[in-house]
């Protein structure tokens, strides 16, 4: 029988508009800091091919198994940079890197201190790295067909709600910062799905909550911080760790 409830704070920073770096990336993370690359699928759509080629035998099936060429190309993109960027950062080939999954099918690096995670939208991909520190990460595009005002409803409390109505002409924007925020503590956490969104209160700096859901109750660290990035015009992107971190630096293709 699922308890009551557990406590939970969740401290969200004001957005920034960031633009990312096109400098060379340093090796990986140090301890408190966190890279964030940033790409659109145009830009990793130039070199297809080679990403392909990255793909281990178990995705190179399950990208075969996509019903549309627009779902089985983002999966290709991502799934390819990915393992490209793991395997700069461990200095091994990027195709012979195993990934574990958890409980809940976020994927690990099994003996690494090095911790990743990955989203990506209709058009953009974004990946998350730190060392020896849980993270989540979360992109959505601005032009995403959404009825930002009827989905509120179901996920947002009242509160939030009414600050997305508030911010007027820039309601879809907000809607999308505090949904990025929502899905990034549930992608640290390990959990990923949760259906009671409302229940992750995230317009205030500081948000003290109850949450209700077993599987987050077990799995959630007592606290995230989280972070939301306004990527250019059409982008916005948040990151979820169980740590304040000192610095997050942002690399985009």
């Amino acid at each position: 029988m699922a308890s009551s409830g557990r406590s939970l704070v969740l401290h969200c920073a004001d957005a920034v508009v960031l633009r990312p770096s096109e400098a060379p990336p340093p090796e990986a993370p140090a301890p408190g800091t966190v890279h964030v690359w940033f790409s659109t699928l145009e830009a990793l759509g130039t070199r297809r091919d080679e990403l392909e080629q990255l793909l281990d035998p178990v995705e190179q099936e399950r990208a075969q198994r996509f019903r549309f060429d627009h779902d089985r190309e983002r999966f290709v993109l991502g799934h390819g940079w990915l393992r490209e960027l793991l395997g700069r950062y461990l200095e091994r080939d990027a195709g012979l890197i195993r990934l574990a999954r958890g409980p809940y099918g976020k994927p690990y690096l099994e003996r690494k201190t090095l911790r990743f995670n990955f989203s990506d939208t209709k058009d953009a991909i974004a990946i998350a790295f730190a060392t020896e520190l849980e993270v989540g990460v979360d992109v959505e595009t601005i032009a995403r067909a959404v009825d930002h005002q009827a989905v509120s409803g179901h996920y947002f409390t009242d509160a939030e709600t009414e600050a997305i109505a508030a911010a007027g002409e820039h309601a879809k924007r907000r809607f999308l910062e505090f949904w990025t925020r929502k899905e990034a503590v549930l992608k640290a956490s390990g959990v990923g799905i949760m259906e009671d969104l409302r229940a992750l209160r995230v317009d205030r700096l500081r948000n003290a909550v109850l949450i209700a859901h077993e599987v987050f109750q077990q799995m959630a660290a007592p606290e995230y911080h989280v972070r939301t990035y306004h990527i250019g015009e059409g982008h916005i992107v948040s990151l979820a760790s169980p740590e304040a971190v000192a610095e997050v630096r942002v690399w985009g293709v």
